[in-house]
């Protein structure tokens, strides 16, 4: 099962076998390392944070944007609503501290991206503080069970995303169209050992607000990037010096840049060095970061109340004034990522890795539902097949789970075919394999146009064993003299010659008796 989830489920998040030998190599020394993430997500609004102005993702250069986002003089910011009711939805789902009064302030940096030379952020009183998100840690290959952490949200704020310089041979140019795109910005605690407990919660993060619907979390069109501090110590000794690195936009990505900013920075301090403090990015063709700049003078962003958008007032309980309601958005929350875990395990019987895996697979957790909604079937099998030989099919055509539309009814038909033991689970394989083909006949019509149904006849299945242990009398005398192991040569040469068919729990038994004869 491990074998494929690696292979499919997240397949950005899990580390190569190079990654997982150095995590190896560093996991006996005395090296201590502290990580902690900043989060930049872009809310899922029409329009931006403080203009009407759209946020389509590839529209043309400089054409999603009003004269507010261009800086033309007298134009005013208009808080969007939306944004807020987002911002507040999930601060909710993270376990925040909504605040009832929040400001806005403007960060001052002069960059051509930003016409005003400030953005207008939340920096001294957010919409949210003093979060908490548990998560699972899980990484075949390196962990050998799951487990559990957490980490604390510092603020969630909301803010305003700048423009894009595109730099040619002899000049730069300026698209506005992200400029005012509405952020929130997810400050995490420094509670984070490695880029696999940072690349975990950011999969858990990814999976609530996709659930929660405030972000549609594509990294590869820039809707969600990260930020990752990193740094060393010797246990007993004071933090380390810490450097960021920057826009990182995959989950792998953020594993990598934290695993070779660790190894980087112990490296640096076992041949004597000094770590500086200074901001990086994460090369993700060579899996390097490189310098950028450093960051010994702390910038003086002479943060000021941003003097055109007056306090932002929730309304908390009862209460009706202000521009969002906290009480009913607390109530219009979702089933949470967590809560779909305990309920796969409770309602359903699947182990704590099964339920990871289904819930992190969008689509393996609504084929999950969708095929139990009409039968009655076993929670184990049913995850197992999705898992295993849904998956492997899928490997074979080189295809994502998110690239395929499988009807959830078909794969309840086919599990029940193998739950009553109409088939078994490698023609369940080679109906999938049909179906994702394009067969859209139904499975049962495609497993007897191909005479699949398994042989569960006794006698027949004595008659095919027979004729296996006449066929190969070299393994027979293996097994006789007590090369017992052989025995598994001998039942995979039964399903073949059954072409898959036979019951291989019968053929287990009627081999066994025939051979002690």
């Amino acid at each position: 099962m491990l074998k494929n989830l690696c292979r499919h489920v997240s397949k950005d998040y899990y580390p190569s076998l190079e990654l997982r030998r150095s995590i190896t190599n560093k996991s006996d020394n005395k090296w201590t390392s502290v990580v902690g993430l900043e989060v930049h997500a872009q809310i899922n609004t029409v329009s931006k944070l403080f203009s009407g102005a759209p946020t389509n993702f590839s529209s043309p250069v400089n054409t999603n944007v009003s004269f507010f986002d261009c800086s033309i003089p007298g134009t005013l910011p208009v808080l969007n609503e939306k944004c807020v009711e987002y911002g507040v939805l999930t601060a909710l789902a993270l376990n925040c501290r909504v605040n009832p009064v929040s400001t806005f302030d403007r960060k001052h940096y002069f960059y051509a991206d930003i016409p005003s030379g400030y953005q207008i952020t939340q920096q001294r009183h957010p919409l949210a503080n003093d979060g908490k998100l548990e998560f699972q840690v899980f990484t075949p290959g390196f962990h050998k069970t799951p487990y559990r952490t957490q980490v604390r949200i510092k603020q969630l704020q909301l803010e305003q995303d700048s423009g894009k310089t595109l730099h040619d041979v002899d000049r730069s140019l300026v698209d506005l169209n992200r400029a005012g795109v509405p952020l929130m910005e997810l400050v995490f605690e420094p509670d984070l050992k490695d880029g696999e407990e940072a690349a975990a919660l950011l999969k858990e993060l990814i999976t609530i607000l996709q659930r929660i619907g405030t972000c549609s979390c594509k990294m590869e069109e820039g809707a969600l990037r990260v930020d990752a501090n990193v740094s060393v110590h010797k246990k007993g000794d004071p933090l380390g010096v810490r450097t960021e690195t920057k826009n990182i936009g995959s989950v792998r990505g953020v594993a990598g840049a934290i695993r070779y900013e660790i190894d980087r920075q112990i490296k640096i301090k076992e041949s004597g060095g000094e770590i500086e403090n200074e901001t990086r990015a994460w090369d993700a063709v060579n899996k390097t970061t490189v310098a950028m700049r450093d960051k010994e003078r702390q910038q003086d962003y002479r943060y000021m109340p941003e003097p055109n958008l007056p306090p932002l007032h929730l309304a908390m309980g009862p209460v009706e004034h202000g521009c969002v309601n906290v009480d009913d958005l607390r109530k219009s929350l979702p089933e949470l990522p967590e809560e779909t875990r305990s309920r796969l395990r409770d309602d359903f019987g699947l182990n704590l890795e099964q339920s990871i895996i289904l819930v992190n697979e969008k689509s393996f957790l609504e084929l999950f539902e969708g095929a139990c909604r009409s039968r009655k079937l076993q929670g184990k099998l049913l995850a197992n097949l999705l898992i295993n030989e849904y998956t492997n099919v899928l490997h074979k055509m080189d295809l994502e789970p998110s690239q395929v539309t499988f009807d959830s009814e078909y794969f309840g038909e086919i599990v029940e075919l193998v739950q009553t033991g109409q088939i078994s689970r490698n023609i369940a394989k080679l109906v999938l394999d049909e179906i994702i083909h394009g067969n859209h006949k139904n499975p049962l019509q495609i497993i007897k146009e191909n005479n699949w149904m398994q042989i569960t006849d006794e006698n027949e299945l004595i008659k095919l064993c027979q004729n296996v242990i006449e066929e190969n009398e070299k393994i027979v005398t293996q097994y006789k003299s007590g090369k017992t192991k052989v025995f598994k040569a001998l039942l995979g040469l039964v399903a073949t010659k059954s072409k898959q068919r036979a019951n291989m729990a019968k053929c287990d038994r009627i081999l066994k008796e025939l051979l002690s004869k």
